[in-house]
């Protein structure tokens, strides 16, 4: 049987030349990065040289500004709790820190904030969204307070691929920056980050154009290793030198979570992935310099599957956006009534691989929460599935694929 893959929001696979580049870092240089003997230098210059080819191809001014991680969801957590927790030791007198997310955020992402709720009494204010998945900017306004630490709103979503306008979220955040300025808790709050895990292989995510001081990047989802994904933390040793408490490295805004070595300059210790860090730079490399021949071919192939599921399936409707506000390599498609749970498992057999949202979910074959953030019934959301392409998708492959999915759909409404 053809197996044909339409899960890329869940993972890519790694590209050969990455896996080229990791090789010699299992076996040969294989030293320890925080040794000081000669394998050890090897192992750290290979870590410096990845940190700084992210860093140049995210506009960071410095290269100590990428932190690795073990992936995007440590990122996130990293992100969340650090800035909390940070914000929390500059600033004692607030009792309860407001942590501003959206509604259709990833759960490392919103799982963080509401264990902060519990366990620390933060406010959690989850932003709606409009039908097509877009942060409503008006709520995000009247949300803002001197006592919000953090704003996170993330790039792509990984379930409909709305591209969130973090611009437009940057000026408000700016503008409330200058009021809060001379009210009773001055300094560089609300933090903004982003978690834009998805986006790499199709947009160009420069951290100053978008305005950012955190963002998450991950490996493998951008035809990189497993295991392995950065945080973007913009530094400031002005206002962020000496504050934040024990547990912090000074011009990051940021309390370590992970204890021990004093790794990633104190706020990630364990010892660095140096075979996964090196390919993860190497696949972002051969990413960033395709992406826009990528992102218009991936986005054609898109629309084309689009159509033939529209014309096979009249019923079908996509969830989101279907205009330019959207990522090129999502689609996601409510099937009604057909539960998404059997159509995937009639998928699979016909050798089709697809996914009803985010993988990290997957088995707990829940509705997913970004479809009812829409404004859609859960029933609509438990009927809904994602198909995700990516660079190695060919029309060949749309039109194998729509014919599976029409014959399964044919064969479910028997």
């Amino acid at each position: 049987m053809r197996r044909l893959y339409f899960d890329h929001a869940a993972s890519t696979p790694a590209d050969p030349r990455a896996v080229r580049a990791m090789q010699p870092y299992f076996s040969r240089a294989f030293g320890n990065p925080g040794s000081l003997h000669y394998y050890g230098q090897e192992a750290i210059a290979a870590v410096d040289a990845a940190r700084e080819r992210i860093g140049t191809l995210i506009g960071a001014k410095h290269f100590r500004e990428v932190l690795f991680t073990s992936g995007a969801t440590e990122a996130n957590s990293l992100a969340v709790r650090g800035a909390v927790a940070f914000f929390r030791g500059a600033h004692p007198g607030v009792a309860r820190p407001r942590i501003i997310i959206s509604s259709i955020e990833h759960e490392s992402v919103s799982e963080p904030a509401q264990a902060l709720a519990a366990e620390w009494g933060a406010d959690v204010v989850a932003l709606p969204v409009n039908r097509e998945g877009v942060v409503d900017i008006v709520a995000l306004k009247d949300a803002l307070s001197p006592e919000t630490a953090l704003v996170s709103v993330m790039h792509v979503n990984n379930e409909v691929g709305t591209v969130e306008p973090l611009r437009e979220i940057r000026f408000m955040i700016d503008a409330f920056r200058k009021d809060r300025a001379a009210g009773a808790h001055p300094g560089p709050y609300p933090l903004f980050h982003t978690d834009a895990a998805q986006s790499f292989p199709y947009y160009y995510l420069d951290t100053e154009l978008l305005g950012v001081d955190m963002m998450t990047l991950s490996s493998h989802k951008t035809y990189g290793p497993k295991g392995v994904g950065a945080l973007f933390v913009r530094r400031d040793d002005e206002a962020f030198g000496g504050a934040g408490g024990p547990g912090t490295a000074a011009g990051f805004p940021l309390a370590a979570q992970t204890l021990g070595g004093g790794q990633e300059f104190g706020l990630r210790s364990g010892t660095e992935n140096v075979p996964g860090i090196v390919g993860f730079a190497k696949a972002a490399e051969i990413a960033a310099a395709a992406r826009g021949k990528t992102s218009l071919r991936v986005a054609a192939l898109r629309n084309d599957l689009w159509r033939r599921i529209k014309t096979a399936v009249p019923a079908a409707e996509i969830n989101g956006t279907a205009g330019d506000a959207k990522a090129p390599h999502i689609l996601n498609v409510h099937f009604p009534g057909h539960p998404a749970q059997d159509l995937l498992t009639r998928f699979d057999r016909m050798g089709l691989a697809a996914s009803s949202g985010s993988a990290c979910r997957a088995r707990a074959a829940a509705p997913s929460h970004v479809i009812e953030a829409l404004g859609h019934p859960k029933a609509r959301a438990a009927e809904s599935i994602r198909f995700s392409l990516g660079k190695g998708t060919t029309g060949r492959a749309v039109a194998a694929a729509a014919r599976i999915i029409e014959k399964a759909v044919a064969a479910a409404a028997r």
